[in-house]
């Protein structure tokens, strides 16, 4: 059962507990912000040697962390000293933003040597992946991307961003605004209409 099904049950879970105790707050606030939505409890059952993080309404500021690979430098150990980095420098969340190199096998890593929250933004992966298919970003499917989000939840990533909000309509809005620098994704940018986009 998650999180947010206990909650909306009136069960306050030992995550919920433990977020209570970082943040100052009861765990009955905790519990009623997760049941309402205005608060999620973060920590994937895989990566179990991190604590939950509570994020939502009512709570402390969280500070995330950008890392990662590009095509042009993939460098597993550099990944794993940037972790260090973050943690010293005092975030609650580090992203792998990673789209160069073995992506899944970095981000394994990452997973297992972080005390840290982890995110990542799956479209970054299914996009390298579909380019190394021959294939256009614009002939991504749904089960391309799909399949990279269960890759990430299995790997013991905690928590993905998902970029949903790019239609037709709001590439022409963000056009005739009178962009100078296109829209894009790691590597490549558009400047003209994206075919394909729904």
């Amino acid at each position: 059962m998650t999180q947010i099904e206990q909650a909306r049950q009136g069960v306050i879970t030992e995550e919920m507990n433990i977020c209570a105790e970082q943040e100052g707050r009861t765990p009955e606030f905790i519990r009623a912000g997760v049941a309402a939505g205005t608060i999620v409890v973060i920590r994937n059952n895989r990566h179990v040697n991190i604590p939950p993080l509570a994020i939502g309404k009512g709570l402390r500021t969280k500070i995330n962390a950008n890392i990662g690979t590009s095509k042009d430098r993939a460098d597993m150990e550099a990944e794993l000293a940037k972790v260090w980095v973050c943690v010293a420098a005092g975030a609650d969340t580090i992203m792998d933003l990673s789209t160069g190199g073995d992506i899944r096998a970095i981000r394994q890593a990452i997973v297992a040597a972080s005390p840290l929250i982890i995110g990542t933004v799956p479209i970054y992966q299914a996009a390298v992946r579909v380019l190394s298919q021959g294939r256009a970003i614009v002939e991504m499917t749904d089960d391309d991307m799909f399949q990279v989000i269960e890759d990430n939840g299995e790997d013991g990533v905690d928590f993905i961003t998902v970029h949903c909000g790019v239609t037709r309509r709001s590439v022409a809005a963000v056009e005739s605004q009178g962009r100078l620098l296109g829209i894009g994704q790691p590597g490549r940018i558009f400047y003209g209409p994206l075919d394909g986009l729904q």
